[in-house]
């Protein structure tokens, strides 16, 4: 008896050992990320990170992109009070400079920009130009309908200031003398106060109670600030940086190039600055950097130093910051990506540039969260 109960002992010592391997050479998958906050002691102090991205990231963010609107309202107006070149010039930075600003709050879809769906309202490209078209023509819009998401924000002011006609001088012709022109300074007019009314909406309700309820729930749990905005992050990379502004045009996901599908399409040189904006945003985020100053604070890379975390023996902060210095590297040795698309059949280069893009995906949505016990909540459809 007492032998048969030492071969049940070795026997269960032996399973043991076998499903607490951690060193098997199979990495954790989609579904094994995460797996409950007992995986770890959580010690780092997610309450000071939360505070430094509100108070330090996301605010002053919302706040310089608001202040880019109010410029672009302006130059909109002096343009509407005397229809010159140079007042349209004017308009065009403005509406470029409002743009790029853009590229540091897009991420930032969490609380009241979710609820308002606030990117897509602002920024769903490729413009629909017959739409726009279309409410130029009757005068008639409602741009409060998700339908129209597309025939409004970003996209189609580069429609209509870029691609409506050939050149600056026709433009102002159909601006000042055409048969829509009071329809068209209506519907800019409308489309301004879209943008500002939503931006309004989210940067009040941030300075308002958000910010205090996005800070204190600063626990471990899928519903906690950290694991959802950390999901949402990683989506907003994966989904619109990486795949929006550069895979859907190259063909990544259809075998077929979209070049019209690039943002500002109609401006046709700046698509790569918009891209490079948005990854020089995220990858600052990912550091804990103050908007618009060198000094950082707790962040996702201090939370990864704090666990001391390590793959393939080198440390995962630097592999994340190295990728994203890569990727940066090669997509500003392109030419514009309208260029690279048009011109090359494949895009060889560009392709190029976006694997190396690609490759900051796993290191985020494998590695780094596996590493927090924070589990992805999104499904991916890519098969990447």
């Amino acid at each position: 008896m007492r032998k048969k109960w030492y071969v049940l002992f070795i026997a269960a010592l032996a399973i043991w050992a076998c499903s607490s391997d951690g060193s098997s050479d199979n990495p954790p998958t989609d579904d094994d990320m995460g797996g409950g906050d007992d995986m770890i002691p959580v010690t780092f102090d997610r309450g000071a990170m939360l505070t430094n991205w509100a108070d330090n990231i996301i605010i002053p963010s919302y706040k310089a992109f608001q202040s880019e609107l109010s410029e672009l309202q302006q130059a909109y107006n002096t343009f509407t009070a005397d229809k010159t070149e140079e007042n349209l010039t004017n308009f065009r930075v403005a509406w470029l400079d409002a743009h790029t600003a853009w590229q540091w709050v897009s991420m930032f879809e969490i609380g009241p920009a979710e609820s308002a769906g606030y990117r897509l309202n602002m920024n769903t490209y490729p413009a629909d130009t017959d739409l726009i078209d279309s409410f130029l023509t009757t005068g008639t819009f409602d741009l409060s309908l998700p339908a129209n998401r597309d025939a409004k924000g970003f996209g189609a002011l580069d429609y209509l200031l870029n691609g409506l006609d050939a050149n600056d001088t026709d433009l102002l012709e159909r601006w000042t003398n055409g048969t829509d022109a009071a329809n068209t300074e209506d519907f800019i007019n409308a489309i301004l106060s879209d943008m500002m009314s939503l931006t309004d909406d989210v940067v009040g309700q941030w300075e308002g109670s958000y910010r205090n309820t996005f800070v204190s729930n600063d626990g471990s749990s899928a519903t906690a600030s950290v694991d959802r905005f950390v999901n949402d992050f990683i989506f907003y990379y994966e989904k619109f940086l990486r795949a929006g502004k550069m895979g859907i045009p190259l063909g990544v996901f259809s075998n077929s190039l979209l070049p019209q599908n690039l943002e500002a399409f109609h401006k046709g040189d700046v698509s790569k600055a918009l891209f490079l904006e948005g990854l020089s945003a995220v990858q600052d985020f990912f550091n804990g950097k103050h908007f618009g100053s060198a000094t950082t604070g707790e962040s996702l890379a201090s939370y990864l130093d704090d666990l001391n975390t390590v793959k393939d023996g080198e440390d995962l902060t630097k592999l994340i910051n190295d990728q994203i210095n890569e990727a940066r590297d090669l997509v500003g040795e392109l030419g514009t990506f309208r260029e690279e698309i048009e011109n090359n059949d494949p895009p060889t280069n560009m392709l190029l540039a976006y694997d190396q893009v690609q490759a900051v995906v796993p290191l985020l949505k494998v590695d780094m969260v596996s590493t927090m016990s924070i589990s992805i909540d999104f499904v991916d459809a890519d098969g990447d």
